[in-house]
C-alpha cells in the first residue's frame, strides 16, 4: 500500500499534546515520524498516573517511531543535527531559551537543511512579552483566548474543559501549517518557518463572539449581566434524565413544528407569542414551559417527537456512547486497530480525509526509544557509529 506522505520524514521534537498531534496526522497519511524522547521518556507518558493503560499516549504517538535521545550531551546534539539533514520536517515546542541550550534555533537548522520545514509550536506566539511563558491548552486556549469566561454562567466559577481540547483543536492546524510549508517548497524548493500558538488557535475558535466585541456587542459582558437565556438553543431534559439540545436558528420557520413537537399547539395563539419578537422578551417563560413539557416525555419519546417536526437538535452523549455510536463508527471516526493488546481495540481517527488518498491502518504507540537502532539504521548511519551512540547513552535501545 502506497501512502500520500510516505516519502516525508519528520523529526517530532515536540513535546506533550499540540505539537506531536500534528505529527500523529501526518504520520496517518503514511509519513515517517520519528518520535524524540529524552531517556526518561516524553512527560506526557506520565498524565495517565496509575492507570495501566497509556490510552493518551496510544492515541498520540501511534504510527511513530520512538528514539530516545539525550540532548544534554554534546553527542546528542550532534545527532539531531546529522537528523535533521535528512529530514523534511522539524517540530518543535521548545522555548527559546531551550531552543538556544539544545542548539535547534531555527536560522542554525535552516543553515543545517535549506530545505527543511520548521514547525514551532508555542503557547502564546512568538513575539510579545509572553513568549517566554510557559503554557498548556487550558490556561493559553481556554482562558487567555475568553472561551473559559464566555462558557460560564452568572456567579459560576469557570468549569475546567474536556482535557486535551485546545492541544487537539491546535494539532490540526499545526497539520494545516506543515503542509502548507511543504507545498511552499514544491513551488519553490526552499524551506520555511512554519507556526502557529495555542492562544492564536483559541480566540479563532472563539472569533465569532469576539467579533461581536470589535463591533461593540459584548456577549460575554451580556451574559454575565443578563444571563443566557434563548428557548431556541436551550438544553432540555426527559424525565428519564437524558438531555438534548435545540439549535433553532431560525424560529419564524419553526415555531410552530416546536410547538407541536412540545405538545401544546395552542401557543400558536398565546399572547405571550404571537411573533418572535414577542417571544423573546417572554423567552423565559417560554424556556419554563418548555422544559416541563419535554419533562413529561421519555427520551425517546422527545426525539421522536422532534425527528417527526424536523427541529434541529443535538443528543448530549456520555462518553460510553460517543465510543459506541454507529454514525461515528460508519463515518471513520472511531475506527478498529485489530491490535491484539490491552485496550487498544478501537481508536480515535484524525480528522482530515482525502477519499483518494488511504490513511496508515493505526499502530500501536511505542515504548521509550523501542525504535532508536531501527531508525538511525533506516537513516542510513553506520552500525559502529550506532555503537558508540548507545555506549555513551546518547540513545536509549528499549525499555517501557
Amino acid at each position: 500500500m502506497n501512502y500520500l506522505l510516505e516519502d516525508i520524514t519528520v523529526i517530532d521534537a515536540a513535546t506533550f499534546l499540540a505539537g506531536p498531534g500534528a505529527g500523529t496526522i501526518l504520520a496517518d497519511f503514511g509519513a515517517n515520524v520519528i518520535k524524540i524522547e529524552p531517556p526518561g521518556g516524553d512527560g506526557y507518558r506520565m498524565l495517565v498516573g496509575r492507570y495501566p493503560i497509556p490510552y493518551h499516549w496510544l492515541l498520540t504517538s501511534r504510527n511513530k517511531k520512538s528514539l530516545a535521545l539525550d540532548l544534554t550531551k554534546d553527542a546528542g546534539q550532534t545527532l539531531m543535527h546529522e537528523l535533521v539533514a535528512k529530514a523534511d520536517v522539524f517540530t518543535t515546542n521548545f522555548l527559546d531559551a531551550n531552543l538556544a541550550r539544545y542548539q535547534l534555533e531555527y536560522e542554525r537548522l535552516k543553515a543545517i537543511n535549506p530545505r527543511l520545514i520548521y514547525a514551532q509550536l508555542t503557547g502564546y506566539g512568538t513575539e510579545g512579552p509572553d513568549v517566554e511563558r510557559r503554557a498548556f491548552d487550558v490556561t493559553a486556549w481556554y482562558a487567555r483566548s475568553g472561551l473559559m469566561e464566555f462558557t460560564r454562567n452568572p456567579e459560576q466559577v469557570p468549569l475546567q474543559p474536556a482535557p486535551g481540547i485546545g492541544d487537539h483543536s491546535t494539532s490540526t492546524a499545526f497539520f494545516g501549517a506543515i503542509m502548507t510549508g511543504l507545498y511552499r517548497r514544491e513551488k519553490t524548493g526552499e524551506g520555511s518557518n512554519v507556526s502557529t500558538s495555542l492562544v492564536a488557535n483559541g480566540v479563532w475558535a472563539n472569533g465569532m463572539a469576539l467579533s461581536g466585541v470589535i463591533a461593540g456587542s459584548d456577549l460575554g459582558q451580556h451574559r454575565q449581566e443578563t444571563g443566557w437565556v434563548n428557548p431556541f438553543m436551550g438544553s432540555y431534559s426527559s424525565s428519564d434524565g437524558r438531555y438534548v439540545v435545540l439549535s433553532i436558528v431560525n424560529p419564524g420557520k419553526e415555531w410552530a413544528n416546536l410547538t407541536q413537537a412540545a405538545g401544546h399547539p395552542e401557543w400558536q395563539d398565546d399572547p405571550r407569542f404571537p411573533d418572535q419578537r414577542t417571544i423573546m422578551r417572554n423567552r423565559r417563560e417560554l424556556m419554563t414551559l418548555l422544559t416541563e413539557a419535554f419533562a413529561q416525555m421519555t427520551y425517546d419519546e422527545l426525539t421522536q417527537r422532534l425527528d417527526e417536526q424536523d427541529i434541529t437538535y443535538g443528543i448530549v452523549q456520555s462518553m460510553a456512547e460517543v465510543v459506541n455510536d454507529p454514525q461515528l463508527r460508519a463515518n471513520g471516526v472511531i475506527v478498529e486497530t485489530n491490535d491484539d493488546g490491552e485496550g487498544y481495540d478501537l481508536t480515535i481517527a484524525s480528522p482530515v480525509n482525502v477519499k483518494e488518498e488511504p490513511k496508515r491502518p493505526p499502530k500501536r504507540a511505542p515504548d521509550v526509544g523501542e525504535n532508536s537502532v531501527e531508525v538511525l539504521t533506516d537513516l542510513g548511519f553506520a552500525p559502529d557509529y550506532i555503537e558508540q551512540l548507545k555506549s555513551a547513552e546518547v540513545i536509549l535501545t528499549a525499555g517501557p
